[in-house]
């Protein structure tokens, strides 16, 4: 088995590109990335891959000195929102990136490649845990 790391990529896009174009285009965009998403779990690449709902659909939670707070949206104020996201194995950054360039969303959106990080439990003395 070949050794592979794991990479989530962030799916940014814009509403108002989509807003212009015909039914039939979004149609078009929605059918490719679906073949794309089949062409990466046949190639063993994906993990998962899920679009989002839009940025009205969405509440941000925050909880300051004891109290949660949750507000509509998102957090930040941009043009692009966070459309969707993929999981994949790749060997290195290269592919990962080779990967996401290849999603037909990155003609019109911008796809963020990071890599995962592996968190593991350290082991904190007691009397430091006060």
């Amino acid at each position: 088995m070949r050794q592979t790391m794991k990479y989530a990529l962030l799916v940014y896009l814009e509403e108002a590109k989509f807003d212009v174009m015909t039914q039939r285009e979004r149609d078009g965009y929605v059918n490719a990335s679906l073949d794309h998403d089949a062409e990466l779990k046949r190639s063993g690449h994906l993990i998962m891959a899920q679009a989002l709902k839009t940025p009205p659909h969405a509440v941000s939670v925050r909880k300051r000195e004891g109290r949660v707070s949750v507000t509509d949206g998102p957090f930040a104020e941009t043009k692009e929102h966070l459309g969707g996201f993929m999981l994949i194995e790749a060997r290195d950054l290269n592919e990962a990136i080779k990967i996401a360039g290849d999603d037909p969303l990155a003609r019109i959106g911008t796809i963020e490649v990071r890599p995962f990080e592996e968190l593991t439990y350290i082991d904190i003395p007691e009397e430091e845990k006060r």
